[in-house]
């Protein structure tokens, strides 16, 4: 068994036990494998492990892995990068999830640009829990706004949120952040029938991250190793 087919064969099982313990329902937390800076070759080996949901934070990159694995019909591609105007094209063209959209400009280009013999663009609204200034993401308070703006674009479906919060190794910390998240997602009024992701949580703080209610945890290092970028 190789190294990467192993760490994603125990992520499954920590992810499990964490759902166990968090009283929630198995299988209700999918994992996001972080493959930026990571080659082809190291997709398509967590891809016969099983994996299929892959995160990419740089276009180009991923673009040129996507046209290498295109025979890989089922993988899932997530875009978690911060997203500049003049890239919403290739975004709306070539990725099946993104989770950084961060203002309506940015959800507007990418409805009008996503093509119309695919399915909606499953986007979530990337929001700045802890008001990071480093940090792109809407704060709380401008949430429900944006979500109202959202909804009407039809080639989008607008799926939940998506946070980093403020790195901590304080797990008190990191459950009231992730909490926050949580109930900023239930407090959003009129919200559409898919809101109901929670993109959060990594390799240092995913099992508090679940037992706060994320649907989707972002590993990448914990799979593929240490990053080069």
């Amino acid at each position: 068994m190789s190294t990467i087919t192993q760490n994603i064969a125990n992520l499954l099982t920590h992810i499990r036990q964490a759902e166990t313990a968090a009283n929630r329902k198995a299988n209700t937390v999918q994992l996001l494998a972080v493959s930026k800076t990571k080659p082809s070759s190291q997709v398509a080996e967590a891809y016969a492990a099983g994996q299929r949901h892959f995160g990419e934070n740089y276009l180009q990159e991923a673009l040129e892995k996507q046209q290498q694995l295109s025979h890989l019909s089922d993988i899932i591609w997530h875009y978690i990068g911060p997203i500049q105007s003049n890239k919403t094209r290739p975004i709306a063209e070539h990725f099946h999830w993104v989770h950084s959209v961060d203002r309506l400009k940015i959800a507007q280009r990418l409805d009008e640009q996503r093509p119309v013999d695919m399915p909606q663009l499953n986007i979530c609204i990337q929001v700045n829990i802890s008001r990071e200034s480093t940090k792109s993401g809407v704060f709380v308070e401008e949430l429900g706004a944006l979500v109202q703006q959202i909804i009407p674009l039809k080639r989008l479906a607008l799926r939940g949120i998506m946070a980093i919060p403020e790195s901590t190794d304080n797990s008190d910390d990191q459950l009231t952040t992730f909490l926050a998240v949580k109930e900023a997602l239930q407090g959003v009024e009129s919200p559409p029938e898919c809101f109901d992701t929670l993109s959060m949580g990594m390799s240092n703080d995913m099992e508090t991250a679940i037992r706060a209610g994320s649907t989707f945890v972002r590993i990448g290092t914990a799979i593929f190793g240490k990053r080069s970028a």
